[in-house]
Parts: structure tokens; C-alpha cells; sequence
């Protein structure tokens, strides 16, 4: 798993690193019992704070994606297919709503969104 930040994204840094191992979950790159990498290295291979990576490894243990063994690390927990399902979906709404806005500024019309999004949903057979 690679983590790239980006100091010219508005979203902090302990966000980017919560966002980009999540994704890697629900990707299926990080699997159940899998361990990341320390706090402190991490922070090192990033070139940030330990309290910054600390943050996004709390956020991650309070949404049940991630659990802290004292002593001995971070470890990726079974996933919750709800929330996964969750997760699929707001990208989902990101993503149609990115396209919106394009349509939008466009000049497309709902009709053609529409079309378009048919086409592209037998396309994916769904």
C-alpha cells in the first residue's frame, strides 16, 4: 500500500491518510489481519507528525475498520459488508454529482444524462 499527500488538496493530512487506507480495504489490498504500518514509521516514510498519522489511525479504529493492539501494532478488522456497501455508495453519489456538475457546465440535459448513463449501464450489463 502506497500513501501519496498532497499539501495542495483543502482536505488535511490525517484525512488523506484515513481516506487512502480505507480505500485499500475496501479494495481488498488490505485484508482482515493485516497489519499497517507503525504510527511512527509511517509518519517517517511520509515526512509528517506522529500526531498526524496518530489521528488518522484513531478515525479509522472509531469507524471499526482498524484495531490497536498495545504493543504490537494496527490491524485491519473483518470487514463490515454494510459498510462497505455505504462506502461504494457514496463514491457512487461523488461521482454522479462530479458528472452533474460537468453536464452542467456542458450544456448537457437530463435526457442525455440519462441516455448516456443507460448506455453505460447495459454496457456494464447491471
Amino acid at each position: 500500500m502506497k500513501i501519496i499527500l498532497s499539501n495542495r488538496s483543502g482536505e488535511p493530512l490525517y484525512e488523506q491518510i484515513k481516506e487512502q487506507i480505507k480505500d485499500a480495504i475496501f479494495s481488498g489490498e488490505l485484508a482482515q489481519d493485516d497489519m499497517l504500518p507503525s504510527v511512527r514509521g509511517l509518519a517517517k516514510d511520509l515526512k509528517i507528525s506522529v500526531i498526524t498519522t496518530a489521528r488518522a489511525y484513531s478515525d479509522l479504529e472509531a469507524e471499526g475498520l482498524v484495531a490497536s493492539v498495545q504493543g504490537k501494532g494496527c490491524y485491519v478488522l473483518p470487514r463490515n459488508k454494510e459498510l462497505a456497501r455505504e462506502n461504494a455508495l457514496s463514491k457512487v453519489e461523488e461521482g454522479l454529482c462530479s458528472a452533474i456538475d460537468a453536464a452542467k457546465q456542458g450544456g448537457i440535459t437530463r435526457e442525455e444524462i440519462f441516455e448516456t448513463l443507460t448506455l453505460l449501464l447495459k454496457e456494464e450489463k447491471l
